[in-house]
């Protein structure tokens, strides 16, 4: 299965993650990707690509020219901590992050991602600065992105990060996500990001996205609304559901825009799986850190257990003590774990403190997808917290069969290892079937013993 793994051990940020996602293109494709951007947005935007070499890696540095001009301190009221700053005739000073960061906010401005760049933030009234700044609603923004020369894949997705965005600012200030301003600089910035990637990301089409757990950085940024901790409300709102952590840097790493797209597009947040990597993207920021600055974007192939001829894997078991919880509570839980992917739940019954009655709930999942069912397991019951322990387990290889039979085709599961071998109809075909003809799966099963 074509994969891309995405480590954002130093945050992530748009301009980052687009230059990461651009060097997985070929150079024909590189050519064609600029110049389309090139083009869509007439003279608003200029994307240029330059080589750059930090920590003794070379990679890729992603400028974005707006309005003529790069934009090195956007204006965010909750910037970044860098060595940028911008002070306007409103009197409020901005402090700008170190790669490529976009918030919008109950005043909507937009950092310069050296981090800072990718913040479009929102604002009730304009302030004069080198940049006009006039302002877009939301749906303005949405009006630009369905006039694009895109796909209609790519304007979708682009919508959806971009709502992603909206809606986490609307629910910061309380207000609507059609009450949500942005600054015109800021937001065009944003949206070259948001576009590019959603661009680049059509082009390479992976099978699937796997996003690692996201360094979001440490300590506090400084802006209209006084200092607030890092991750900035947006970027926190951003990050419900996803697994990130502060670390020791104390600076903002992780974005809004770049906490919207890989929410958007991830298709699940764990550890890197087993792959066999063909091409490697190395997106750099701007500033510079005794660490690598940078995200970086494995491309190659994962392999399901049938190709691969694993026979054993690793899961993980979570579970947790229920004593106030009704049975249809309880089914409703059981039934979204495995909607959602779960391996296997199951209830045993339990006597807790005090005497009372209650179910242990155990809920099985692969090991990359702990995360996601830990947050899934406390969301969907009244336990305060869960335990989890990892298994490694041996398997009977699997594959299925299809038999034609006087009723129809009917699936048939081999599970075998050398000289065991196990063998049964799949369920739901011998509901059907029985069901069809008016038998009772016993006398279903009789009927289709000879049946070879």
């Amino acid at each position: 299965m074509k994969t891309l793994y995405i480590e954002c051990r130093m945050g992530v940020a748009g301009d980052m993650l687009t230059a990461a996602l651009y060097e997985l293109l070929d150079d024909a494709q590189k050519q064609q990707f600029l110049a389309q951007m090139n083009t869509i947005f007439e003279q608003d935007i200029r994307l240029f690509a330059s080589i750059k070499t930090a920590s003794g890696i070379t990679g890729t540095h992603m400028h974005v020219h707006v309005l003529g001009k790069e934009e090195q301190a956007g204006v965010a009221p909750c910037g970044h901590d860098s060595e940028h700053s911008h002070e306007h005739e409103s009197g409020h000073t901005h402090e700008h992050g170190h790669t490529d960061s976009e918030h919008t906010h109950g005043h909507t401005h937009e950092h310069d991602h050296d981090h800072a760049k990718d913040h479009a933030g929102t604002h009730g009234h304009t302030h004069d600065s080198e940049h006009s700044h006039t302002h877009s609603s939301y749906p303005d923004i949405l009006d630009r992105i369905s006039s694009l020369a895109l796909s209609d894949d790519v304007r979708r997705h682009a919508a959806a990060v971009y709502r992603l965005i909206g809606e986490a600012e609307a629910k910061v200030h309380n207000t609507e996500l059609t009450h949500i301003h942005f600054h015109e600089v800021g937001s065009v910035d944003a949206l070259a990001d948001v576009v590019a990637n959603s661009l680049l990301i059509s082009m390479l089409a992976p099978e699937q996205i796997i996003v690692s757990p996201i360094h979001v950085g440490n300590g506090s940024v400084r802006c209209a609304h006084g200092i607030l901790p890092v991750p900035a409300p947006a970027t926190a709102e951003l990050l419900k559901g996803i697994p990130f952590y502060t670390g020791d840097i104390d600076s903002e790493l992780c974005t809004p825009t770049g906490a919207a797209l890989v929410k958007h597009f991830a298709d699940r947040f764990g550890s890197m799986p087993a792959m066999e990597v063909n091409r490697i993207g190395v997106g750099h920021g701007t500033k510079e850190f005794e660490r690598l600055n940078a995200v970086r974007v494995f491309s190659g192939e994962t392999f399901s257990e049938k190709e691969n001829g694993a026979d054993s894997d690793r899961i993980a078991d979570i579970s947790c003590n229920l004593d106030d919880m009704t049975g249809e509570a309880l089914g409703f839980c059981m039934e979204t774990l495995l909607e959602e992917g779960a391996l296997d739940v199951y209830y045993v019954p339990v006597q807790m403190k005090k005497n009372r009655p209650g179910i242990l709930l155990h809920c099985l999942c692969g090991e990359d997808d702990l995360e996601r069912f830990c947050g899934l397991v406390m969301r969907h019951t009244t336990t305060r917290g869960v335990r989890y322990q990892y298994f490694d387990r041996k398997k009977l290889t699997s594959h299925c069969e299809t038999r034609e039979t006087p009723y129809g085709s009917i699936r048939r599961k081999i599970s075998e290892d050398g000289s065991v071998v196990r063998a049964k109809y799949e369920f739901e075909d011998l509901k059907r079937i029985a069901r069809q003809e008016h038998l009772s799966l016993y006398e279903l099963a009789e009927k289709l013993k000879d049946v070879r």
